[in-house]
């Protein structure tokens, strides 16, 4: 792939990585209750989905998706309706706090609950892989084009790990936040009316037309 198009690639593509959206916000929360490594963790489920998302573009169903107004529709509401109940389900969170050193059996059960959250909500989003489909191609080599494509892949999900990476780390930050129940709660309320304005804002989300 011709440096030129690295050059441009690159610095779009991290600014789209960087994006405030519900996956980042998991990271940040993630990241403030459990920590940085937790947050990196769960977010393998993150990039499982943008990686399916990808090779779907690859191979034309994105256009595909971007075609049909019913699918669209069946997609987005399905995904907004899942960034509600996660965001109700942070709203009626009690604000209990962990026990200190968790056992490793619940460290294990709390990964698997953040993993299948990640995917969900990368998944339920049509705009994801509207992105890959209207963005990739413009960096595509027509004459190496599953070449370029992959290259391109496998550089957005780098990115995508420097990203995860920062906004766990600036929830970390907010870990002294939550050491009380009352911070614990605002936590909870700013993080679930969040995820919820998201949902409603993908609810909304109209069909592009180029």
């Amino acid at each position: 792939m011709p440096l030129e198009t690295l050059l441009l690639f690159v610095p779009a593509c991290f600014a789209l990585n960087m994006a405030f959206g519900p996956n980042n916000l998991l990271s940040i929360t993630i990241g403030a209750h459990h920590g940085v490594r937790l947050a990196l963790l769960a977010a393998v489920g993150r990039l499982a989905a943008f990686a399916i998302m990808i090779a779907v573009a690859a191979v034309g169903m994105g256009a595909l998706l971007m075609a049909s107004q019913i699918g669209f529709t069946i997609s987005k509401l399905l995904g907004a309706a899942y960034l509600v109940w996660l965001g109700v389900k942070l709203l009626l969170s009690p604000a209990s706090l962990p026990a200190d050193g968790l056992a490793a059996e619940q460290g294990r059960g709390d990964l698997r609950s953040f993993l299948r959250r990640e995917f969900l909500v990368a998944i339920g989003n049509p705009k994801a892989i509207l992105v890959f489909t209207a963005f990739f191609p413009q960096f595509v080599v027509p004459g190496n084009y599953w070449g370029s494509f992959l290259t391109l892949g496998a550089i957005f999900l780098a990115l995508e790990v420097v990203a995860i990476a920062a906004y766990a780390y600036a929830g970390s930050r907010l870990s002294g936040v939550i050491r009380n129940a009352r911070g614990l709660r605002w936590m909870n309320r700013i993080s679930g009316s969040t995820m919820i304005f998201f949902g409603a804002l993908l609810a909304l989300a109209k069909r592009p037309t180029v």
